[in-house]
């Protein structure tokens, strides 16, 4: 019979493998909260740039301020930001609990719940920089065929801390992706081992 360290050799004998177990969870743990760091600190940091990012310019008579409210994908880009910020310091704080108190994940509810979460934080992401990223393109590039205008030749500043802040959600989306696929790891070497488990009974 076998669970989890524990595994029965061919000759009855108790075979321990709870310390490789143990080293693995651990290098698991470090690389994400290395990567949940990486989304809370550039996650803040790109919602601060593209908030805080503003530029007027005057036409005429008249001063025309632009702003991220102006763009509807940058608001969603900040709103995703947001979340992730949130949840990659929720995460991250069990991340370090379970360091400290040496837990190894063998509960498949809270591994499907983190599996689950990182899923949907990792589309949403993707998504809000991908909007973000067509939207800036439009100002920089403009569209000839609709006679648009290449925005960000007039607010050039606003255009250019757009640019920092959809740089850093990126690199935010892929921190996420990756915290995807280790959350899919740890979660499915779960059944890898009730299924060798099950092997050694017989």
């Amino acid at each position: 019979m076998s669970y989890l360290g524990l595994g029965v050799s061919p000759g009855t004998m108790p075979v321990y493998h709870g310390t490789k177990l143990r080293v693995l969870d651990r290098r698991v743990r470090i690389a994400e909260v290395v990567l949940r760091g990486v989304s809370l600190g550039l996650g803040v940091l790109s919602i601060v740039l593209v908030v805080t990012d503003t530029q007027v310019k005057e036409f005429f008579s008249f001063q025309k301020k632009a702003k991220f409210t102006d763009m509807k994908a940058l608001v969603f880009l900040v709103v995703a930001n947001g979340l992730t910020v949130g949840y990659s310091l929720i995460q991250g704080l069990r991340c370090v609990v379970s360091m400290v108190r040496g837990n190894v994940l063998f509960s498949k509810p809270l591994a499907w719940l983190i599996f689950s979460g990182d899923q949907v934080m990792a589309y949403v992401t993707v998504a809000a920089v991908a909007a973000a990223m067509q939207s800036g393109l439009l100002g920089r590039l403009g569209q000839a065929e609709f006679q648009w205008m290449k925005l960000c030749n007039m607010y050039g500043k606003f255009c250019n801390q757009m640019g920092e802040g959809i740089a850093s959600a990126f690199v935010v989306s892929l921190s996420m992706v990756l915290l995807s696929s280790i959350s899919a790891f740890s979660l499915f070497r779960l059944y890898g081992t009730n299924k060798n488990k099950n092997a050694a009974t017989w």
